[in-house]
């Protein structure tokens, strides 16, 4: 559990960096990308390491129902996180839609998973979610809306979501349980 932890604060710092240190973030330069995609690289080693590795420890015992739920916010947020925020028209509305769909991922997997690990690493990283959208919002409260796409480019990129989501499922249930029932 100790590295899972690790890997989510470090998955939040790396992220952070440029709001909460940005003088120093800036002296780094274009080297900097490169450092912080290698934090964020390691942060999902470290997570994927230590959840696997954590005891599991059993807090709440989902409904089976919930499963749905899950897969439902999941498609959501696989289709928040597309392209359909910058050239559809429903999430042209939404100033953070991949945020959002990141948060609905995370609050899919915490409906369905009762464990403690579980409960550490998605709810750490619904917390970043939330705080990475009030710092943002905090150092740059002025947004102008996004020009409306078309709701055919939303209807395009909800298509493709869906194909999406039935591969990360079967990539899903080969390294760990099926999402879907039955």
């Amino acid at each position: 559990m100790t590295l899972m932890v690790i890997g989510i604060l470090l998955w939040i710092g790396a992220h952070l960096f440029k709001r909460v240190m940005p003088e120093a973030r800036a002296s780094l330069g274009n080297k900097g990308q490169g450092l912080v995609a290698l934090a964020l690289l390691a942060s999902v080693v470290l997570m994927v390491v230590g959840y696997r590795a954590a005891p599991f420890v059993n807090v709440w015992v989902p409904p089976s129902y919930l499963t749905h739920v899950n897969n439902l916010l999941v498609l959501v947020g696989i289709w928040a996180m597309s392209p359909a925020g910058t050239k559809g028209m429903l999430l042209s509305r939404v100033r953070h839609p991949m945020l959002m769909g990141f948060r609905l991922w995370a609050l899919a997997h915490l409906l369905v998973n009762g464990d403690q690990a579980s409960i550490v690493l998605f709810g750490g990283l619904l917390a970043w979610g939330v705080i990475e959208v009030v710092v943002i919002n905090r150092a740059e409260p002025d947004w102008t809306r996004l020009k409306d796409g078309s709701l055919a480019k939303d209807g395009m990129f909800f298509a493709a979501s869906i194909v999406l989501l039935a591969v990360i499922g079967y990539v899903h249930s080969l390294v760990g349980p099926s999402p879907f029932p039955g």
